[in-house]
């Protein structure tokens, strides 16, 4: 069960944006992930629960970030509920999307178990609803994703896989890397591994 740190920081200047202290896990059932946000100061900021079934599809999403709300699943599409700080409106929302994303690396590491691409296949195309603090608004993002390489690298556990992927905005033409071994992002824009207490596990 990998449990760590990860830090952000802006990809311009390199501010620092707070923190996700998380743990996570595979099972017979999928893979589940939960983490506390904090603040540059140390402050509670949100938090995140993403559980995904055997195929990747996100079957339970639950963020909260400043107050806001929202819980979510794969249900025609994918389908949420998002609650303003007051509680008292709620606003259901559905789209024709494969699975949902945001600020997380957890996003980072469902999006890439749902495609289940091959080192040098060809670009998979997605559609994602993000949703990102401070008031996790939805937004239908469209992105391609390929698998670039996949290395072996050796540690005292045996040989770790880092699979790197080159992601693509396609609509406004950003392309990014990241790196994953198992369920733990290595490296990605804005997001940095700080600290891992467990090694990541492997899915089957």
């Amino acid at each position: 069960m990998p449990r760590g740190r990860y830090s952000f920081h802006d990809t311009h200047d390199h501010t620092p944006l707070g923190a996700e202290h998380f743990h996570c896990a595979t099972g017979p059932s999928g893979w589940r992930y939960t983490a506390q946000a904090t603040t540059p100061g140390g402050d509670h900021a949100g938090s995140v629960d993403l559980t995904l079934d055997q195929l990747g599809r996100p079957i339970r999403l639950e963020l909260h970030a400043s107050a806001w709300q929202v819980r979510g699943a794969a249900l025609d599409g994918v389908t949420w509920v998002r609650t303003d700080p007051t509680g008292e409106h709620a606003q259901e929302g559905n789209a024709a999307a494969h699975a949902f994303t945001g600020a997380s690396p957890a996003f980072l590491i469902a999006t890439a178990r749902l495609l289940r691409l091959e080192p040098g296949g060809p670009a998979t195309r997605v559609r994602l609803v993000s949703f990102r603090p401070p008031v996790l608004a939805p937004l239908t993002v469209d992105q391609s994703w390929s698998l670039i390489t996949r290395t072996a690298h050796p540690t005292d556990n045996g040989p770790l896989a880092v699979d790197e992927y080159q992601v693509n905005d396609l609509a406004t033409g950003d392309q990014h890397d990241v790196h994953i071994a198992g369920d733990v992002v290595l490296a990605a824009p804005g997001i940095e591994l700080e600290d891992l207490e467990t090694p990541p596990s492997t899915f089957a």
